[in-house]
């Protein structure tokens, strides 16, 4: 079940947050190597809390659903849509490691792109990491329809001063 997501929930998704992207952040710091990872990415956790804190806020135009699996919060996702470009964006998401592989990240884009869909978007975004960490997020987002050959490459390049 997908619904709308509610304001008392957002330690749940904290929680789900935290335990999906650690192998990311570990993986962003392997790349870079500790030198440059203890100043680079010292608040990334951090950061990225405030940044599910701000879109779970229903004063923003952030828009989140929940994916419910047995009576638990299995993940989230957030979307933002823009009218005047006719342009969603997939935003900040994440399945929980122990349903990860079960369909829930599938239904919650595909959940997604049924609402930017009825809000009358031309066209859908996501933006997701090109490193090892973020092949199942690649395969997810393959499996509702977004292509690689549709994608901008980017580079994020770091170097110690």
């Amino acid at each position: 079940m997908i619904r709308a997501f509610e304001v008392d929930e957002l330690s749940h998704l904290d929680d789900i947050r935290r335990l999906a992207f650690a192998p990311v952040f570990a993986s962003f710091r392997q790349i870079v190597g500790p030198s440059i990872a203890e100043t680079a990415f010292a608040a990334a956790e951090a950061e990225q809390a405030e940044l599910l804190k701000t879109i779970c806020d229903p004063n923003t135009p952030d828009q989140v659903f929940i994916g419910v699996r047995d009576g638990v919060i299995a993940g989230f996702v957030s979307l933002t849509l823009n009218h005047e470009t006719k342009v969603g964006e997939i935003g900040l998401n994440a399945v929980r490691p122990d349903c990860s592989g079960q369909g829930v990240g599938t239904a919650l884009y595909e959940f997604a792109l049924q609402e930017m869909r009825k809000a009358g978007m031309a066209i859908a975004t996501v933006g997701t990491g090109g490193d090892e960490s973020h092949t199942a997020a690649r395969r997810a987002y393959e499996k509702v329809g977004f292509r690689a050959e549709a994608a901008i490459p980017s580079l994020w390049m770091y170097r110690k001063l």
